[in-house]
């Protein structure tokens, strides 16, 4: 479709034409029940699953009878979780996330803590990062999993996965990571990167909606999850279901392209983020990056902008260039960002926070688009604001 510049992949990815190629004959030619066993129909349904789930470990580095099908990440943080804590929980045991968590896992752990588990939430740092040591520190005797996420979806941040697993295998607690918006973008290997389980969703890395995966490590050590779903044992008896062949097919498709392409898509992303940030900090003041400047998501960049309301500008640009806000109140609850709390950041209500998420599409023209407009944007709003005026004649603007 035609419209504003598309700079939020961190929300969802177009289908790769190449992925819905894969899947087209699945719906109407190769339809067939990969669990019907007894014809050709069935028996071509589960040689495309197979091939797909191959495909799925190949990106992790993984086994196949490693990975379960799934809806997607949502799913299976849930099923990780609730999973983990009836399979490995005593009464009352104790699971440990942190405040930038996706809303899957924290409302998921808040459940538990209503079930009677207990909670610790770590705090972390201006850039979003834990202090290993207080994980270590947080660990009990009682504590059945650590849940972290590889890569923040707000503000990018990268968690130590490799370490914070190792920590975890040597205290013998499992390790569940939401790796949505890492599996495709940043190198992941479960072969040196000690993680239990792992989820992620074929929607952020320009497969189908609903359609993901969870990685379940089958040996050393062996993993359980008690299923959320019943009725039929699919999937290692893990998520009973008629499998969604096409959306499998796709997230494979999409799994293979995105290890095919990895390293230099993520170089390229990495430069046209860092071209967007230097134009928008020496094209205005009072522009503050949130999260680190390294070690973070290649396509992600999350800035507060000072003295511009950010509604009013998410409207002077909704023609130019379609973005996340990254601190404005949620259109469902009204509350800001929990992870732009969490990491300290001030004045939500007098600044304008903006996450772009660029992509395989993103083109440098574009970004020098959106800069112009944003500067632009933000310039003549600030004209408008007795805020901006009065840090004028304080010194603090320019």
């Amino acid at each position: 479709m035609s419209g504003p510049i598309y700079l939020d992949h961190q929300a969802t990815t177009p289908v790769d034409t190449r992925v819905l190629d894969a899947m087209l004959p699945f719906f109407s030619e190769t339809f067939g029940n990969a669990a019907s066993g007894s014809h050709p129909y069935g028996w071509a349904a589960r040689a495309a699953v197979k091939r797909a789930r191959e495909e799925c470990a190949a990106i992790l580095g993984a086994e196949p009878i490693d990975i379960v099908f799934t809806s997607g990440s949502t799913e299976g943080l849930n099923l990780a979780l609730k999973g983990a804590a009836t399979a490995y929980g005593r009464p009352g045991g104790h699971l440990v996330t942190a405040a930038t968590e996706h809303p899957a896992v924290l409302d998921t752990a808040r459940w538990l803590e209503a079930q009677g588990f207990r909670l610790t939430v770590l705090p972390v740092d201006r850039d979003g990062r834990i202090d290993l040591a207080e994980l270590a520190a947080a660990l009990a005797d009682d504590t059945f999993a650590v849940a972290l996420m590889a890569a923040n979806n707000e503000i990018g941040t990268l968690h130590p996965i490799r370490e914070i697993g190792a920590l975890c295998r040597e205290r013998g607690v499992l390790f569940v990571c939401d790796a949505t918006q890492g599996v495709g973008k940043i190198p992941i290997d479960v072969t040196r990167d000690p993680v239990d389980v792992l989820s992620w969703s074929a929607h952020k890395m320009y497969g189908p909606k609903g359609a993901g995966a969870l990685y379940v490590r089958n040996s050393d050590p062996h993993v359980r999850l008690d299923p959320l779903l019943h009725g039929g044992g699919h999937e290692r008896g893990m998520r009973s279901g008629t499998l969604n062949v096409p959306g499998i097919v796709g997230l494979g498709a999409a799994c293979r392209l995105a290890r095919e392409e990895l390293d230099e898509e993520a170089a390229r992303l990495t430069r046209l983020r860092d071209r967007l940030w230097e134009g928008l900090s020496s094209g205005l003041d009072g522009v503050t990056r949130n999260g680190p400047a390294t070690d973070r998501l290649p396509g992600n960049l999350n800035v507060s902008i000072a003295w511009c309301d950010g509604e009013s500008l998410m409207l002077d640009l909704r023609d130019v260039v379609a973005v996340s806000s990254g601190s404005a109140c949620h259109s469902t609850n009204l509350e800001p960002s929990h992870v732009l709390t969490a990491i300290g950041v001030e004045d939500l209500k007098n600044a304008a926070a903006i996450r772009f998420g660029l992509g395989r599409t993103t083109t440098e023209e574009q970004i020098d688009r959106v800069v112009e407009a944003t500067v632009a944007a933000v310039t003549r709003l600030r004209e408008l604001s007795p805020l901006y005026e009065l840090a004028r004649r304080r010194g603090e603007a320019t």
